[in-house]
C-alpha cells in the first residue's frame, strides 16, 4: 500500500461507499451509507504495517530446550527454587510435624533441581498415567524407571508439597496490582513479558478466551459449556493468527483484573481488547475478533489507533444501523452499511452473519468445493461466499491452535496439591505452546 493512499482520517474512506460523493463532509462521513453490490468501490485500504516481526532474541541452535529457556529463563528458576525453600522452612519452622512426616526430610532446592522437577511434570504428559504414583510404581505394566532414576518419588512429592511462587510474608492484598493472581503474579508477569520481548507477532493477530480445565474451589472459576474443558480459570489472550504464539495474555479474575489505563466509560469487552493490544497500537496490525468482543464503538477506538479490526457481530450491538437488524434476505444475499473505515454487513447462509470490518466491504469471492461422487470421480462446485467471511475463517483459529498444541500433554494429574494444579497451568501451559510456535 503506498503511504500516498492513505489518510489518518477515517473520513477520507467515505468514499467507498457508493452513495457517497468527492465533496462528502466529515459529518457525511459519520452517517452510515447503504452499499449498492453491483456498484462496489475498492476495500478501504489497511493501515501500513510498520512492525518488524519476527524472533527478537538470539538463537544458538532450533533444540526445544533452548527455546524453553528463553522464556524460562536463569531468574526465574532461581526465583522458585528461592521461595520454595522459604516456603519449606517457614512451614517446618511453624507447625509441630509428627514423628513420621516427609517434611523431616527435607533439604534445600537449587535451579537445577528445579529444571528437572519441571522435566519429570511435562514428561507426565507425554506418558499419561491416571494417577502420579504410577510413575514410581514397581508392577511391570505401569513400570517406567526413568522417572526413579532421576528422582525418588519422596524427593518430588517433597518438592510438589513445597512448590510456591511467591513470598507470602510480602503480600498486601489491599494493594496488590491483581490480587486474585498474588500466588503467582511475579512469575506470570515476568513470563508475559518474556513472550512479547521474545517475538513480534505478524500483522494478523487474533484475541479469543481460553479455558485451563481446574474443579477445585476458586471466587473466580468459570463455567463455558462450550469449551472442552467446561470448568476452570478463564485467559483472554492474543495469539498470532498464523502460528498461535500467544504473545499477551490476561487471567479473569474479577473486578480486580488491570485494565487498559485509557479506559473511560467503554464496555468491557472494548477494554479487554485494548489492554491485550496496548504495546501493538499505531503499527497497523489487524485483529480478528468473534462476536463476544466485536463493537461499533472498539471499531472506531482501534481506527483511531491505526489498527485495522474485523469479526462477527452481535445484531444488538449499540450502534448498528437498524435496517440490519430488521431487514430479512435469502440465502446467498448480503446487505452492507459503510461509515467512514467501517463496514457492518449481514449475509445470510445457513443463518444469519453479521460482521464487522475496517478493511472489507460486500464484495465475493468465488471458492472450488470438491466432492467426490458415489462412483468415484470428483466433482468441483464453485461457490461464492464474502471475503470478510473467508478471511475471518482463515485469521480466527490462533488461540483455538494454542489450546490444541496443550491439550496433546496435559501436565495437570490426580494427586497434584490443588494450588499447583491452578498455578502451573498458568505459568507452563503457555510457555510450551511458545516453544512449539517459535520451532
Amino acid at each position: 500500500m503506498d503511504s500516498e493512499e492513505y489518510s489518518d482520517s477515517d473520513s477520507s474512506y467515505s468514499d467507498f461507499s457508493s452513495e457517497s460523493d468527492e465533496d462528502a463532509s466529515l459529518d457525511d462521513a459519520r452517517d452510515w451509507c447503504r452499499l449498492d453490490e453491483d456498484n462496489l468501490g475498492p476495500s478501504p485500504p489497511r493501515f501500513p504495517f510498520t512492525a518488524n516481526p519476527g524472533v527478537k532474541v538470539e538463537i544458538h541452535s532450533s533444540s526445544p530446550l533452548e527455546f524453553f529457556g528463553i522464556f524460562f529463563d536463569d531468574d526465574i528458576v532461581s526465583f522458585i527454587a528461592s521461595e520454595t525453600n522459604r516456603f519449606a522452612e517457614d512451614f517446618i519452622e511453624n507447625n509441630e510435624l509428627t514423628p513420621s512426616s516427609r517434611s523431616h526430610n527435607w533439604k534445600d532446592m537449587d535451579s537445577s533441581e528445579i529444571r528437572v522437577f519441571l522435566a519429570l511434570l511435562i514428561l507426565q504428559g507425554i506418558l499419561q498415567k491416571p494417577i502420579q504414583k504410577l510413575y514410581w510404581s514397581q508392577i511391570p505394566y505401569f513400570y517406567t524407571p526413568f522417572f526413579g532414576q532421576i528422582m525418588s518419588e519422596r524427593r518430588f512429592a517433597l518438592l510438589m508439597k513445597f512448590l510456591h511462587f511467591t513470598n507470602n510474608a510480602t503480600i498486601d492484598t489491599s494493594n496488590h496490582p491483581q490480587p486474585g493472581l498474588r500466588k503467582i503474579y511475579e512469575v506470570y508477569e515476568a513470563l508475559n513479558r518474556k513472550f512479547k520481548s521474545s517475538y513480534i507477532p505478524e500483522c494478523e493477530v487474533t484475541v479469543d478466551e481460553s479455558l485451563l480445565l481446574y474443579k477445585g474451589r476458586l471466587v473466580f472459576k468459570q463455567y463455558l459449556p462450550k469449551k472442552k474443558s467446561k470448568f476452570g480459570v478463564k485467559f483472554y489472550q492474543l495469539c498470532e493468527s498464523s502460528t498461535g504464539y500467544i504473545w499477551n495474555s490476561l487471567v479473569y479474575t474479577g473486578r480486580d483484573m488491570p485494565l487498559w489505563q485509557n479506559a473511560n466509560n467503554y464496555s468491557s469487552t472494548t477494554n479487554i481488547v485494548m489492554t491485550l493490544m496496548e504495546n501493538l497500537l499505531g503499527k497497523g496490525y489487524c485483529v480478528t475478533l468473534d462476536n463476544f468482543y466485536t463493537s461499533p464503538e472498539l471499531a472506531e477506538i482501534l481506527i483511531t489507533n491505526k489498527t485495522d479490526v474485523y469479526g462477527t457481530l452481535r445484531s444488538y450491538r449499540r450502534g448498528i444501523p437498524q435496517e440490519i437488524k430488521d431487514r430479512n434476505i435469502k440465502k446467498g444475499e448480503i446487505i452492507g452499511f459503510q461509515k467512514g473505515k467501517m463496514c457492518i454487513l449481514k449475509y445470510m447462509d445457513k443463518k444469519p452473519i453479521h460482521m464487522l470490518s475496517t478493511i472489507h466491504t460486500i464484495d465475493f469471492v468465488e471458492k472450488c468445493k470438491r466432492k467426490k461422487k458415489s462412483n468415484g470421480d470428483i466433482e468441483e462446485i464453485k461457490t461464492k461466499k464474502p471475503k470478510a467471511v473467508l478471511d475471518y475463517n482463515r485469521t480466527m483459529g490462533g488461540v483455538d491452535m494454542a489450546d490444541q498444541c496443550l491439550s496433546y500433554y496435559p501436565t495437570v494429574r490426580n494427586q497434584q496439591k490443588k494450588v499447583l494444579q491452578e498455578d502451573f497451568q498458568a505459568i507452563i501451559e503457555p510457555e510450551r505452546v511458545e516453544c512449539i510456535c517459535t520451532l
